[in-house]
């Protein structure tokens, strides 16, 4: 490149408030209309980036109140599901079952139970309904496959363990069977 055709190259990061470059030896000033466009331009730009700086931080502190506590639903979910499973297994212990405290003792664990449900759904932790309902990816976890001709292949015929949702976010999906249609023979290869 030419020494002469340098001069006469204008910079485009150059900024309309800057001097403008005509020749090597000429510099013009940008006029006093051209300075005040250029910082109303900067000024809106800053404006615009504050208002979203804001919005942005609006919604992290919404996200902070709606779902600070997803963590500890998530934890409680374990309490609740060791609280089934002691339950189901005093249920079928049959030494405890000949006790003459034995319902009583189920009634207090049945109890503690519904006061945790309705805690959960005071909270908006709901339990997911999935029976008879088709797969979800996004609400359910296919743990096995059942055949069966009675429903439409992927409809869920059984709960290995309940999902829940936290407000709108899913907390924990649903683990299920899920309906096949039931292969013959001849129908394997």
């Amino acid at each position: 490149m030419s020494e002469s055709s340098k001069g006469e190259k204008i910079n485009k990061e150059d900024n309309e408030s800057s001097p403008k470059k005509v020749s090597e030896e000429q510099v013009v000033e940008p006029t006093i209309k051209e300075k005040l466009k250029a910082s109303e331009e900067k000024l809106l730009r800053a404006l615009a980036d504050s208002e979203n700086q804001r919005r942005r931080f609006e919604k992290e502190i919404k996200d902070a109140f709606e779902f600070g506590g997803f963590n500890f639903a998530r934890e409680m979910l374990a309490l609740l599901d060791n609280l089934q499973r002691a339950k189901k297994s005093i249920q079928e212990d049959e030494t405890l079952k000949k006790s003459k405290e034995f319902e009583k003792f189920l009634n207090n664990i049945e109890i503690i139970e519904k006061d945790l449900i309705s805690t959960f759904e005071k909270n908006k932790i709901i339990r997911i309904s999935c029976i008879n309902k088709m797969f979800d990816p996004n609400f359910h976890q296919a743990m096995l496959e059942i055949e069966d001709d009675k429903v439409k292949p992927g409809t869920i015929v059984q709960e290995i363990q309940p999902g829940f949702m936290f407000g709108d976010r899913l907390l924990r999906p649903s683990f299920v069977g899920i309906s096949k249609k039931k292969v013959g023979k001849y129908d394997e290869n």
